[in-house]
């Protein structure tokens, strides 16, 4: 009896570490806010245009099929209704974050063995990718490039990263 007992602990031990084996892996999906209205040059936080708000469903037909778990965005209208049809999609709430105030160590450890997706700007998404993967790989995005996806998948130490231009 002793001797199922002790098989059945190192199954259920084994099986308790292939598990938490399985939940370590983490990839992120990053991408620039969707194409911002520009008809007036002096608002500051812009909703997105016909185009941007077409690219935001784009981005959520893309990203759905990917079981996204959390959702990032900066706090601005143009980030926000890039995200919101992925996050209605999945009932995720979007979480907010600033990219120059972020623990990056922090934000690692609490999305451990998830799926998540994270909007930014042309001078913050390339930038985030590269943290995310501990090295400059990634240049700073032009002004009128919001067709990038980085895709950057954390499993222990490994570490392996793609950019795809989605057009």
């Amino acid at each position: 009896m002793r001797k199922m007992t002790l098989v059945a602990l190192i199954c259920l031990l084994s099986v308790s570490y292939l598990s938490a084996q399985e939940n370590s892996k983490s990839t992120y999906y990053l991408i620039r806010h969707a194409e911002k209205d520009r008809s007036d040059a002096t608002v500051k936080n812009p909703e997105l245009s016909k185009k941007g708000q077409k690219r935001a469903v784009k981005w959520s037909e893309i990203l759905n099929k990917f079981g996204i778990n959390e959702v990032y965005s900066t706090d601005y209208k143009r980030t926000l209704n890039t995200v919101k049809p992925t996050a209605k999609a999945n009932k995720i709430t979007v979480k907010t974050y600033h990219p120059f105030k972020l623990d990056y160590e922090q934000f690692l450890v609490d999305t451990k063995g998830k799926n998540v997706l994270i909007a930014g700007h042309s001078n913050t998404t390339a930038s985030f990718a590269n943290k995310l993967i501990g090295k400059e790989v990634y240049p700073e995005m032009s002004d009128d490039n919001n067709a990038n996806l980085y895709i950057v998948t954390i499993d222990g130490d490994t570490i392996s990263h793609v950019m795809i231009v989605m057009q």
